[in-house]
């Protein structure tokens, strides 16, 4: 199965936001290239909350190029066989954790924003930090940080926000 095989049966099974569902179903049928940055219309990304809800805490990085505090998340590469091992793929670049695990139950939302690339129509996804997980800043952050749940809102956009109570909704 090819990513854009996976991708439209993620989002299929994907049971809430329908009116942003259906608008990522169309985009991905009227670009078939939907998937990758190349599509100047907006491409489909992958993000994941790296949570560790041991602690009551969420992992975000400083996005070098935004300058927003945000999840770890990017572009599909040709070699992600799914949206799911994208969004894992990217949390363990951006965060330095391995052994991060995704949450059951597929994406927790959908948030589609604007960038200096083109429209992202992100695919969201929670992820667990492993005990004693150590972070590491990559090429990508300016920082990393663990704040609380309750500090998410004062240094992270709505969209943050969001995610945040989505993914503590499916804990």
């Amino acid at each position: 199965m090819s990513l854009y095989d996976d991708a439209v049966l993620v989002l299929k099974g994907y049971e809430d936001q329908e009116e942003l569902r259906q608008a990522y179903l169309e985009h991905l049928e009227r670009h078939p290239d939907g998937l990758w940055k190349a599509c100047s219309a907006g491409h489909i990304t992958a993000s994941a909350m790296v949570v560790d809800p041991e602690r009551g805490r969420v992992l975000l990085t400083l996005h070098r190029k935004i300058r927003m505090w945000l999840q770890m998340g990017g572009h599909c590469e040709p070699g992600d066989a799914t949206l799911a091992a994208a969004a894992l793929r990217e949390a363990t670049e951006e965060s330095g954790i391995t052994g991060l695990t995704l949450l059951p139950g597929g994406p927790v939302r959908l948030d589609r924003h604007h960038t200096p690339c083109a429209w992202h129509l992100d695919v969201q996804y929670a992820a667990l930090a492993p005990g004693g997980a150590v972070e590491a800043i990559s090429d990508e952050s300016l920082d990393l940080r663990w704040y609380p749940y309750e500090e998410v809102a004062g240094v992270a956009d709505e969209s943050v926000v969001r995610l945040l109570a989505a993914t503590r909704a499916r804990l």
